[in-house]
């Protein structure tokens, strides 16, 4: 199966500093390449600073968290007797609801605004709690949309937490598409038809059991069903998948070509698969041979599978899963 995309149609959020605006305190930016040079080619950004929009100026001065962890204030960092929370609050506040219509969001790390997580939170003595949390807009952002894909730029420059972040935003931008836009039981046995395997490698007992709740389900309502079915399949690829999951996934499409292969063909499609789980290979040798033979003999149930190309090669990591 085939994403193509000409123009960017996946909308995501990012933090103006990223984009190479000179929003940060000191009128600089922090301008991320990987979102500029690669990411920009399938996703349209929209950029905010909660900050700038809260009205501190640029440049400003420094701002922390301080206090309880759990409910921290906002300060600047050579003044900790003005609490600044509100008004960062009120900055992003009316914005929030707006951004429904993005699939997913990508932050500044260790910002008292934008930090996904380990942001620091000072004591009186000037000494960080030993317990980090979110930023002030970043824990907002989660609060409304729990579901929605959202990473730092700096975690992205791991291959593996790259993957899953992207196959997240394409598999919210899809369900939202897909099923949301009409919502029908059939419709969503369909996308679960197509994720079933991308499923299976992230997550097999959830994977079991989305397919259980769209096979017996008499008592929800559609508009529970679906509810239900979208947080646990957003859960299910919140991690990314271990070597031995994506193993056991590669054995089960394979079985697609029995009678289709010889059998040495057969048993050196099953070496590298081995040899990948063993950490010999990365995950696109046993994918690559796989996805060649399925063009040829595989059914089309088999090529529609999502796990054979979650996301556009063109922004694939070089090597995942290494």
């Amino acid at each position: 199966m085939k994403n193509e995309i000409n123009q960017p149609s996946i909308q995501v959020g990012i933090s103006a500093c990223l984009v190479g605006n000179e929003v940060r305190y000191n009128g600089g930016h922090t301008q991320s390449r990987l979102c500029l040079d690669l990411l920009s080619q399938c996703f349209k950004f929209t950029s905010f600073c909660p900050e700038v929009e809260a009205g501190f100026g640029i440049p400003r001065p420094t701002m922390r968290l301080t206090g309880d962890p759990t409910s921290p204030q906002l300060v600047f960092s050579n003044d900790s007797t003005s609490d600044l929370t509100a008004q960062l609050v009120k900055g992003f506040e009316k914005k929030l609801p707006e951004m429904g219509h993005l699939d997913g969001y990508i932050l500044m790390k260790n910002s008292p605004s934008c930090g996904l997580e380990r942001v620091k939170v000072y004591q009186p003595n000037g000494h960080p709690h030993q317990i980090r949390t979110a930023g002030v807009f970043a824990k907002a952002l989660k609060e409304q949309y729990p579901l929605m894909p959202i990473e730092e730029e700096g975690r992205l420059h791991d291959d593996k937490l790259f993957d899953n972040f992207v196959l997240r935003v394409y598999a919210y931008s899809n369900f939202r598409k897909e099923v949301l836009e009409q919502p029908s039981l059939h419709k969503l046995m369909v996308f679960h038809s197509r994720y079933k395997y991308l499923l299976m490698a992230h997550n097999q007992d959830k994977c079991r059991t989305l397919g259980r709740l769209l096979g017996a389900n008499k008592n929800e309502s559609l508009e529970e069903l679906t509810h239900t079915y979208f947080s646990s399949f957003i859960e299910a690829l919140s991690k990314p998948a271990s070597r031995k999951n994506h193993a056991n996934a590669l054995f089960h499409i394979l079985g697609y070509l029995k009678g289709n292969l010889s059998s040495m063909g057969r048993e050196h499609i099953v070496e590298i698969i081995h040899n990948y789980n063993k950490g010999l290979t990365p995950l696109t040798t046993p994918l690559t041979l796989l996805k060649h033979h399925l063009m040829q003999h595989g059914s089309a149930y088999i090529k529609d599978q999502r796990y054979l190309e979650p996301y556009p090669e063109k922004i694939s990591p070089m090597v995942r899963y290494l």
